[in-house]
């Protein structure tokens, strides 16, 4: 039996085959060569059809939509505000979310130099305006941050070394014991606004908040929640119960669009809205 050459099998994943035919199988490799012109010819066909309705119709790429669509739930539903915080951190802050030396997301971080380097979570300066916005108005704070984050990832198909974080977090608005229960709520809330509704909400343990609530969506973790208070809050000043949720907008985006890679959904000078410039 005869299967695709590496360079044919790369040209059809390029073209978001599905999974199926970029592993058929074939009697002889002119079966094989008939088959992928036709089907390279008809994914072609179908990728610049994508791409015209997105610049005469749609306009929006998929990942902005699907952030622009949780923003909308959080604003008018939920009562959030949006921040936007600082791209470049100090050590010290890193540091208050107990990553220490010995910790393998430390050696995931580019640093800039000894003592500031980007961004590889939004929950730092999150954590410090939640805490400052609670002392001023001494009430419920709700509030959210999407932006880009930094890692050293291994670069396979559900991770880049820049991505886009949606988190999401309110403090002294839920009474103690009910965190988990909030979380599930802003979590099927999340999914509705997307139109996401083939997800499971897993709980799970976690090295830095002890207990999560992820959701996947076809076997693949597309946001984790969290709450508190637990140990980590006396770095920030400690705090009253609070929770949050972080959402990868990329790995949402390529799960929602059946893309067969996260690359598709990220930002890039290959992609747009998952489709390949090089057709």
């Amino acid at each position: 039996m005869e299967i695709y050459s590496t360079a044919q099998k790369q040209r059809l994943v390029e073209l978001n085959a599905d999974k199926d035919i970029t592993e058929a199988q074939f009697e002889s490799v002119a079966e094989r060569n008939s088959a992928f012109k036709t089907i390279e010819k008809q994914l072609v066909k179908e990728n610049r059809n994508k791409l015209k309705h997105l610049m005469e119709e749609e306009h929006i790429p998929l990942t902005l939509r699907v952030e622009d669509s949780i923003e909308k739930w959080l604003t008018e539903d939920e009562g959030y505000t949006r921040v936007a915080t600082p791209i470049i951190l100090n050590s010290d802050k890193i540091k208050k979310m107990n990553i220490d030396k010995d910790d393998k997301l430390r050696d995931q971080i580019f640093w800039l130099n000894g003592r500031k380097c980007l961004r590889p979570m939004l929950a730092p300066n999150l954590y410090e305006v939640m805490r400052d916005i609670h002392k001023i108005s001494n009430g419920p704070v709700k509030i959210f941050e999407a932006g880009s984050c930094f890692r050293k990832e291994s670069q396979g198909a559900q991770h880049m070394n820049e991505f886009t974080m949606l988190n999401l977090v309110e403090l002294a608005s839920v009474e103690e014991g009910h965190q988990m229960e909030r979380l599930e709520e802003l979590a099927h809330g999340a999914m509705k606004a997307v139109g996401i509704n083939n997800y499971e909400l897993i709980k799970a343990e976690s090295g830095v908040y002890i207990e999560t609530l992820d959701i996947e969506v076809e076997g693949v973790e597309v946001a984790s929640g969290s709450f508190g208070p637990h140990p980590l809050d006396a770095n920030w000043g400690g705090f009253d119960p609070w929770v949050g949720i972080v959402i990868g907008l990329e790995r949402l985006a390529m799960v929602y669009g059946g893309y067969q890679t996260i690359k598709r959904a990220g930002k890039s000078t290959t992609y747009v809205n998952g489709i390949p410039l090089k057709l």
